[in-house]
């Protein structure tokens, strides 16, 4: 948890990468403005954040110098003419940060938490050997025998120290050697003093060493460490998720016919594209030849295929489901909407975020008191005593009782046992801080399909259709996987109809029509269609709130069929639990406003906006910032994943889009909503956890600080009554308990228990 610089080699020296190389992996902006990325690995507290952009963001050319925490990767914007990537390096080399394009990162995976894992085993192991040799001399071992064992302790702890207490030694120099007070420098001074001391003391025969005391000191600080570590890389970049989804290339079909393959870059406004089934739309484009149906969920979030036909725009993402479609670009590649949707989130993603970690505020004051403690003892037994050997030896003593193992296990102990709780209710955390900021969130925002919705329609009053006719209806409905078909066709399985025996006549020439429906001949010759309305049934209205299509024969209507989003299990007696506790449940969809209303009403939810894009979805929760709210993003598409990513806080169904997973802190694996009531319960609980291991850790200090000054606590001492306050620390956020969530929350029950309990409206 502690603020300090980084833990990586200064760039120094290092070969910074040729100008050409960073602005060939840029993005164009327009207007000459170019977006140029650098990941700075070590950075990795909110201290981090306003050096490096503040550093950065002061170069002559920088527009925009964003640090995004979670992937510690800063994005930086200037003009393509002015842009000097050097001057970058230059600049982060100044604070002691190593960098590189984010190209050059390795795929190895993560080789900041080996190198903390294998420090914390030579830690664990060391402490371990060196108390049993510490128990001998606590037993009574005295003159050479005592010796012997301090000599042996001596040789295991100062290489254990000299490897395992890289990870504070190296950032506590660079602070020091840019006159700054971290957290990290009392540590590296308290571990340093006490192996120099008990070296000391075991080269002159003295009684006591406190080799015991260092390597422990370093082997529970780097646990407090190693979680916090764990617990930010859960939060990975979705941007990085979706530019892999835009196709790399497409046919281009030439003025004489024939079709080459181009890359992205080069396709230009006014091309014409070949695009087939199950292929993505490379770029913004207008249909000019062909009928289908696309997949459309990446720009309005809903299951349901788009009937596409000449005329009809498509954004860049889409996928073609059915037959080839030939389109003409309207957009260049670098301005399209999954173009967008990656500024978007990035955006979201490297924007200053209003919340500071409980962390990072501690730590502001903890580190200067600390350094003032030890100070003052040391003058004061030195000058009053007159014994500076006594004084040096208090001195780092106090340094030992206050290092801030407590301090620094308060907040990751917390996170990793809600982890665990939360993973027990089928709910996973990617992000530690996640829960933190979900503590303090007072707005819900849900996305309708998918979300509140499980994105898979039911059909409505299907006991008001003729078994006859629905048994017609299913029989058509066999020869299609359109999400209606399979509607219909399990209505009619469900009320055991045998379709084919139930016809008494064979059906001819049955076949889909792209975007339109199915339609079929009679022996008779007569036509059955099932559709859309204005194609089963000319001249027949269009639906209206709810969804519909027609079953037509001879262009007569023998049945409209509607249907709904079949509601999420727990979602009504979620967005109850939302309302009791004062936290408004809103709806927001890109969906049209009859759907949209529809399921407002059955949940219960008085709030909802419907046909909203991504941007339209960032600029309503940035405003519910602006007035001072904090924001909770409950959504599943990947056009929710900017949205998401501009929330306080993000929750997302395992059913989600990969991006969509990606952009949120929490997911949660099993199909009912009441997650989101249960996270929320539990992010709150372990606030309070965290707080009172700040207040144990605080008490702690008020009791072991005076004593140590006075100098009643020898170094050992010290050393043991810092593990004490980190077991007690440990032992507080075990106090954890799922059961309690289980036990007096309505929402972790069934949506019929929240009604008995009158927290969830019931459904007509």
């Amino acid at each position: 948890m502690s603020c300090c610089l980084p833990t990586s080699e200064s760039a120094a020296g290092a070969a910074a990468p040729p100008r050409e190389a960073v602005l060939a992996a840029s993005r164009d902006l327009g207007d000459g403005t170019i977006e140029s990325h650098f990941a700075v690995p070590a950075v990795h507290c909110g201290g981090c954040i306003r050096a490096v952009e503040g550093a950065v963001g002061a170069l002559a050319a920088v527009r925009t110098a964003r640090l995004n925490l979670s992937t510690k990767r800063l994005a930086v914007t200037w003009s393509r003419e002015a842009a000097d990537p050097a001057a970058v390096f230059v600049a982060l080399d100044r604070l002691g940060y190593a960098a590189h394009p984010v190209e050059a990162e390795s795929a190895e995976g993560d080789p900041t938490l080996k190198r903390l894992i294998l420090q914390l085993g030579v830690a664990g192991f060391a402490a371990g050997n060196i108390m049993l040799l510490s128990v001998s001399v606590w037993s009574g071992a005295e003159g050479t025998t005592r010796d012997l064992f301090h000599w042996i302790s001596a040789l295991i702890a100062i290489p254990a120290v000299a490897f395992s207490g890289q990870a504070f030694f190296r950032p506590a120099a660079a602070a020091l050697a840019r006159g700054r007070l971290t957290m990290d420098v009392p540590i590296a001074l308290a571990v340093l003093l006490a192996v120099g001391l008990s070296l000391f003391e075991t080269m002159t025969h003295g009684a006591e060493a406190y080799f015991d005391a260092s390597v422990s000191l370093l082997f529970f600080l780097l646990i407090g460490r190693t979680l916090d570590h764990v617990m930010r890389e859960r939060a990975r970049s979705a941007a990085s998720a979706l530019a892999r989804m835009t196709p790399r290339g497409a046919r281009v079909v030439l003025a004489d016919g024939t079709r080459v393959w181009r890359p992205l870059s080069e396709i230009a406004v006014g091309d014409r594209l070949v695009v087939a089934a199950g292929e993505r739309v490379p770029v913004d484009a207008r249909v000019v030849d062909g009928a289908g149906e696309v997949d459309c969920a990446i720009a309005t979030g809903e299951s349901l295929p788009v009937a596409a036909r000449e005329g009809t725009r498509l954004p860049a993402g889409a996928l073609n489901l059915s037959g080839p479609l030939t389109l003409e670009a309207e957009k260049p590649a670098a301005r399209s909407f999954l173009a967008e949707m990656t500024a978007m989130l990035e955006a979201a993603e490297s924007a200053n975020p209003r919340f500071r970690r409980i962390a990072d505020r501690a730590a502001a004051i903890y580190a200067p008191a600390v350094h003032l403690a030890a100070l003052l003892t040391f003058l004061g037994w030195g000058v009053l005593g007159g014994d500076w050997y006594l004084a040096i030896k208090i001195a780092i003593a106090v340094l030992i009782i206050t290092c801030p193992c407590a301090l620094g296990l308060a907040v990751p102990i917390v996170q990793v046992v809600a982890a665990g709780r939360l993973f027990r209710h089928g709910i996973l955390v990617r992000d530690g801080a996640g829960l933190e900021r979900l503590a303090e969130i007072d707005r819900v925002v849900l996305d309708k399909t998918g979300t509140l919705t499980v994105g898979r329609p039911r059909l409505l009053r299907a006991e008001a259709v003729p078994d006859d006719t629905l048994a017609l209806a299913g029989a058509l409905a066999a020869g299609s996987r359109h999400p209606y078909s399979m509607a219909i066709r399990a209505a009619a399985v469900a009320r055991g109809l045998d379709v084919p025996e139930r016809l008494g006549e064979r059906l001819e020439d049955m076949r889909e029509e792209a975007g339109q429906g199915l339609t079929a001949h009679r022996a008779d010759g007569a036509v059955l269609r099932l559709g859309r309305p204005g194609w089963a049934a000319p001249g027949a209205p269009e639906e209206g709130d709810e969804a519909s299509v027609l079953l037509s024969l001879d262009g007569r209507v023998l049945a409209r069929f509607a249907f709904e989003d079949a509601p999420r299990p727990g979602a009504a007696g979620a967005v109850a639990w939302l309302e009791a506790r004062g936290v408004m449940p809103e709806i927001l969809s890109g969906d049209r406003p009859g759907p949209v209303a529809a399921t407002a009403r059955t949940l219960g939810a008085a709030r909802w906006r419907a046909g909203l894009t991504p941007a339209g979805k960032i600029d309503h929760i940035r405003a519910l910032q602006a007035a001072g709210h904090r924001v909770l993003m409950v959504g599943d598409g990947i056009n929710d994943a900017p949205a998401m990513s501009a929330a306080d806080a993000a929750i997302a169904p395992g059913t989600a889009a990969d991006i969509g997973r990606r952009a949120a802190g929490f997911v949660f694996l099993h199909e009912g909503l009441e997650a989101v009531p249960i996270a929320i319960r539990v992010a709150r609980r372990a606030k309070r956890l965290v707080f009172q291991n700040f207040a144990l850790a605080a008490l702690y200090n008020m009791i072991a600080v005076p004593l140590a000054v006075a100098g009643h606590a020898s170094p050992l001492v010290a050393a043991l009554a810092m593990s004490g306050s980190s077991i007690l620390v440990v032992a507080n956020a075990l106090r954890l308990d799922p059961r309690s969530v289980d036990r007096r929350d309505p929402a972790s029950r069934s949506d019929e228990t929240a009604r008995r309990a009158g927290l969830a409206e019931v459904r007509p």
